[in-house]
């Protein structure tokens, strides 16, 4: 038989075992998280991201390694054939075990050029960006701390600069300096560092106005006056204090601004404004292959369906990452 004793134990245990179970549940819901683990998280949930995020990874390993990849599988990308196009009209011929996206019109092997079109498009993207992001983060926090007449002359050479269309505005800035000696008593010379300053001088602008608005409001916050308060100086201000709040804009804006970069690098050198031949660029492959696009597709179609996915993925990834650092997100 059951004695009272035990009774009273087995009715007190219960409840003593249900609580201990709730506090550590609860004690669990409260355990913290930093801002780069609550980011991981929610950047892990987007499939479509991730697998953009690995098709950019895998195009520039690619493009790192492209000279073993080409010595490999491919011929020199500034090499001719003249043997490999057709025989009887002098025409490109299509993909084959030999030239696996075919020849254009000169005899050049189209999978090594759309690899070291890769180079080019990467290389262009990733230092006019950075370069871009640099500028416009300086002069936009600058010009929303101190404001004033600072703040004004920064403020109306960003109104000035955006008031140009685009694409006018670097047509003008590469054909300037795709002459002679290049710009800047040389400094910027015709070709890739032509693309890159053209690409700073109109991306800067967007950036730093961003920045401004971001610093004209921060700068108002507790924190700020609590550090001038103890006596920090405004460069201890701007950087231990304000900046560590500016970067979720900033990587968001990065991400979001490359493929832009890499078709406005596309769009010049289809002009003819931007890298020089023979060195490979996506867009001027495709300026060769439009008058012949209807006999030869694959000359269109490699070197566009390169730009395609690539621009797409470096937007995919920019909308996951904006998606991962908005605080609205449920985890």
């Amino acid at each position: 038989m059951t004695g009272p004793s035990q009774l009273v134990t087995e009715t007190l245990g219960a409840p003593q075992e249900q609580v201990d179970e709730a506090g550590s549940e609860k004690s669990q819901e409260v355990a913290g998280r930093t801002p780069w683990q609550l980011f991981s998280e929610r950047f892990v949930r987007d499939r479509v991201a991730l697998a953009a995020l690995g098709f950019i990874t895998l195009e520039i390993i690619a493009a790192v390694f492209a000279p073993l990849i080409v010595r490999a599988l491919a011929h020199p990308p500034d090499a001719q054939y003249p043997n490999a196009l057709d025989p009887k009209f002098g025409t490109p011929t299509g993909p084959s075990s030999k030239f696996l996206f075919g020849v254009d019109s000169v005899g050049h092997d189209v999978f090594s050029r759309v690899l070291f079109g890769a180079r080019v498009s990467l290389e262009v993207a990733l230092v006019a960006t950075a370069l871009a992001v640099l500028l416009g983060v300086t002069f936009g926090m600058i010009a929303g701390y101190y404001r004033g007449p600072v703040d004004t002359l920064i403020s109306r050479v960003i109104d000035v600069t955006l008031a140009f269309p685009v694409l006018l505005l670097a047509l003008g800035i590469a054909s300037a300096c795709s002459l002679g000696n290049g710009c800047v008593r040389g400094l910027i010379k015709p070709g890739l560092s032509t693309v890159v300053a053209a690409i700073v001088v109109i991306n800067w602008t967007y950036i730093g106005r961003i920045i401004r608005g971001q610093v004209l409001s921060l700068r108002e916050k507790e924190f700020v006056e609590a550090a001038r308060a103890q006596g920090a100086s405004d460069r201890t201000i701007l950087f231990r204090e304000i900046l560590p709040n500016l970067v979720a804009p900033i990587v968001v804006y990065t991400t979001l601004v490359i493929p832009q970069n890499i078709l406005l690098e596309a769009a010049l050198s289809y002009l003819g404004v931007g890298i020089n031949p023979p060195q490979a660029s996506w867009g001027e492959m495709i300026a060769e292959a439009t008058p012949i696009f209807n006999t030869a597709w694959w000359f269109f179609a490699f070197p566009g369906a390169a730009l395609l996915l690539t621009v797409l993925a470096f937007n995919l990834v920019g909308d996951g990452v904006r998606d991962a650092l908005d605080p609205r997100t449920a985890v």
